[in-house]
């Protein structure tokens, strides 16, 4: 039981990055391909949203992260060993793209503005896409065992580099773009952008739905075992249903400008999306042979991390809810800045 515990709290804790984080990468690949004369107004909109909290949100990666070395150290151990690659890189692009946009937001000049945007947007792009291959990697079952004796240099590569996981890649890179694009039509206040946004909402929730139907076709090629694992229940199935009702409800909110909804079917679609790859994992970590019981820490390791997690998320949940209380992502506007006087 505790080993299934410590395994949904890393699907919670990659559904929220996804959610928060993610669409932050979204952000990103909006302000690169901001175009016509309001790119300016669309790139400062997406700065003005991402600049309050863009740090705080990875504090969810760093979570599953940190569960998934303690409570599953076997299972770290051969993600980290054979997908060292693709992580490293995420790794990097995530830094570059921090970097990068706080280097914007400071400089004044503007050829040198254009520069840091272009470190930022590109590494917004390729982030989520490697993130993506990563957890395609994962349900794909090629990473060998630790202890095998016949993978080779070559494994490092095989390992993650197949259609399957890179197809999961533009994956995530759909669902993020189209997050992003959701959330910044209710961050727009003016109506052009807002309007902007939604076109770029409803355009990434089609090309959302055409790379899900890719992956189904890639899947039924590749990887049979994953369609039968996404089906193999009736509540799989119900799962599915209610995935699609939520992507047609966030497209016909869109349509009727509906911006609140959009965003509320919007987190159900995308967070059914996530839940349903890890109900299709069970009982595997790591597919095909790794199962989070056999992975698992002993029980007093899981106990300990419990507590130490159920104490953090005392402090953790209330300061992250302050945080965007304070700049107006939940709750209503922001409150608005005393000036100073002499």
């Amino acid at each position: 039981m505790l080993e299934l515990i410590c395994a949904l709290l890393i699907a919670v804790a990659l559904n929220i990055y996804l959610l928060l984080g993610g669409a932050d990468y979204g952000g990103g690949i909006w302000d690169l391909f901001a175009s016509g004369e309001r790119a300016e107004r669309q790139r400062a909109l997406i700065e003005r949203s991402i600049g309050p909290i863009w740090e705080a949100n990875h504090v969810w990666l760093i979570a599953a992260v940190v569960v998934l070395f303690t409570a599953f150290p076997p299972a770290f151990a051969r993600i980290m060993t054979f997908l060292h690659l693709p992580l490293l890189l995420m790794l990097l692009g995530i830094v570059a793209r921090g970097s990068a946009f706080a280097f914007r937001s400071y400089e004044a000049r503007r050829d040198f503005r254009r520069r840091w945007g272009t470190v930022f947007a590109t590494a917004s792009l390729l982030t989520p896409v490697l993130l993506g291959t990563i957890i395609g990697a994962v349900a794909w079952g090629r990473i060998p065992s630790a202890e095998a004796h016949s993978h080779t240099a070559s494994s490092f590569v095989t390992s993650w580099l197949g259609v399957f996981p890179l197809v999961v890649g533009l994956y995530a890179l759909a669902m993020v773009a189209f997050l992003a694009a959701v959330y910044l039509t209710m961050e727009a206040e003016e109506e052009d952008l807002r309007e902007d946004f939604r076109r770029r909402a409803a355009g990434s929730a089609l090309f959302l739905g055409l790379m899900a139907a890719t992956v189904l076709v890639v899947a039924f090629f590749e990887a049979p075992e994953i369609l039968t694992d996404l089906t193999r229940t009736s509540w799989s199935w119900l799962l599915h249903v209610v995935t699609a009702i939520a992507a047609l409800g966030a497209i016909t909110a869109l349509w009727q400008r509906r911006f609140r909804w959009a965003r509320r079917f919007a987190v159900v679609q995308v967070s059914l999306i996530i839940w349903g790859w890890a109900f299709s994992q069970y009982p595997h970590l790591v597919k095909p042979d790794l199962s989070l019981y056999e992975a698992a820490a002993p029980g007093i390791t899981l106990k300990l991390l419990l507590i130490v997690f159920a104490a953090g998320s005392l402090i953790l949940v209330p300061s992250l809810y302050y945080l965007f209380r304070v700049f107006g992502k939940i709750g209503g506007p922001p409150a608005p800045r005393e000036k100073l006087t002499d």
